[in-house]
């Protein structure tokens, strides 16, 4: 029978005993805890994917679930364990599946092509073909990604411009892709791709450049650091919000057939503006603290990435909201309130 798992805070809704079951994979990930707030918002009975050492640390692992840890029902599984998997979604019987987890770290997938390319690359084979086995109907999205591109040719990039991965997590993200579309044309699964591209927000994680800014730019305010050591400042990024992207992964579900889609702003932003914007906004000046690093620099760089989103306007009626600079000064803003610190607007 269907029901909620437990008690949820007052600004979401309680689960309806017909509700929708979602099962998201990478739950604890910034991506995982704005779409589990989005689909509960959404009357969603939401399940997640953890490995077993996060539900053992709880504190530290869950940290982004904390506000809604009671409305969530977690499954302790391995993305490298077929019989694992099996298990959560026989028990689960989901309806719609978000494919979120990944080795998602670009430069660290340099240092460990093999770990990368093996769980990326068989957790989503994995996954695919348990759900064709056991909820054939349940409708699937894969996390693609605009380093798919790498070497794009074209610019802006969208859903037709030929891939041309720089690193082994582009590559494993390029193999999802086509395991995705091969499931939904071979088996006729409804299994869309969203082709994201970069997406930020306070819950992303502190080895990302972005997080390393903004959280660096806190620490110094706080007297805690004195620089941020930085790789290649003038790459450039399509920038956007996590927040909203999530909800064009759950538009892509509801659609009656399932498709391919950039999601993107269709504007870039070099990582320079992004430092002076998050340095300016905490009044200082970037060229004072920043330092820069060869060793950051990525071993292959890539091209100009930068997403044409009009299929997913016109298809989905998904457009972004919130600007560059709005999202870098929420970024600025947590990271020091996190550290006791106010900024004055």
């Amino acid at each position: 029978m269907r029901g909620r798992p437990g008690t949820c805070p007052e600004a979401l809704p309680c689960f309806q005993m017909s509700a929708k079951r979602a099962l998201i994979t990478g739950i604890t990930g910034q991506d995982g805890s704005y779409l589990s707030e989005w689909l509960l918002r959404q009357g969603y009975e939401v399940h997640g994917i953890v490995r077993r050492v996060a539900l053992e640390d709880p504190d530290h692992r869950l940290s982004r679930l904390r506000e809604i840890r009671s409305c969530l029902k977690l499954h302790a599984a391995s993305l490298e364990s077929y019989a694992s998997i099996h298990r959560v979604v026989d028990d689960v019987q989901p309806d719609e599946c978000y494919h979120l987890a990944a080795q998602s770290f670009v430069s660290y997938s340099f240092d460990d092509e093999f770990s990368t390319l093996n769980t990326n690359i068989n957790g989503t084979h994995f996954l695919l073909a348990t759900l064709k086995s056991l909820t054939p109907r349940c409708r699937f999205y894969f996390a693609g990604s605009s380093e798919m591109f790498g070497m794009a040719e074209t610019v802006p990039q969208n859903e037709d411009t030929r891939f041309h991965p720089r690193s082994s997590y582009g590559i494993s993200k390029v193999a999802g892709f086509d395991l995705t579309r091969n499931y939904r044309e071979v088996y006729g699964m409804h299994a869309s791709n969203g082709i994201l591209f970069n997406h930020e927000s306070p819950r992303r994680g502190f080895e990302f450049v972005s997080r390393k800014i903004t959280a660096g730019v806190a620490r110094i305010l706080a007297g805690r650091s004195k620089e941020i050591r930085l790789g290649n400042l003038e790459a450039q990024r399509d920038w956007g919000h996590a927040r909203e992207y999530v909800e064009a992964m759950w538009l892509m579900l509801q659609q009656p057939e399932p498709d391919d889609y950039v999601v993107a702003t269709g504007e870039c932003h070099s990582v320079r503006e992004f430092v002076e914007l998050a340095f300016a906004h905490a009044g200082l000046d970037y060229s004072q603290y920043v330092a820069i690093d060869s060793e950051l620099y990525r071993p292959a760089e890539i091209n100009l990435l930068k997403g044409d989103p009009a299929k997913a306007r016109r298809v989905l009626g998904w457009r972004h909201r919130i600007g560059f600079e709005d999202l870098v000064r929420e970024m600025v803003d947590e990271d020091c309130r996190a550290l006791g610190l106010g900024l004055a607007r």
